[in-house]
């Protein structure tokens, strides 16, 4: 089995990707609050259902990159 590295440049992508998935997941608690009128310390409450938002935000992007991977390594053979 081959030793795998994870270089610091691809691991800053990861980190950035995750934080950028964070901030659209903040945006959509936002965009509820405004919408329905509710009082603002939603913001930290709901804090928890953000992180899941932002894991699954996360996890939909990885799929997509699998996917297109796989695409992109089929056209090369």
């Amino acid at each position: 089995m081959r030793d795998t590295v994870i270089t610091s440049r691809r691991k800053k992508i990861e980190i950035a990707t995750l934080i950028f998935c964070f901030i659209i997941a903040n945006l959509v608690n936002w965009y509820a609050i405004n919408r329905f009128k509710t009082s603002y310390k939603e913001l930290f409450t709901s804090l928890g259902y953000v992180i899941i938002l932002t894991l699954v935000l996360y996890l939909l992007w990885t799929v997509i990159r699998l996917i297109f991977n796989a695409f992109n390594n089929r056209k090369r053979r």
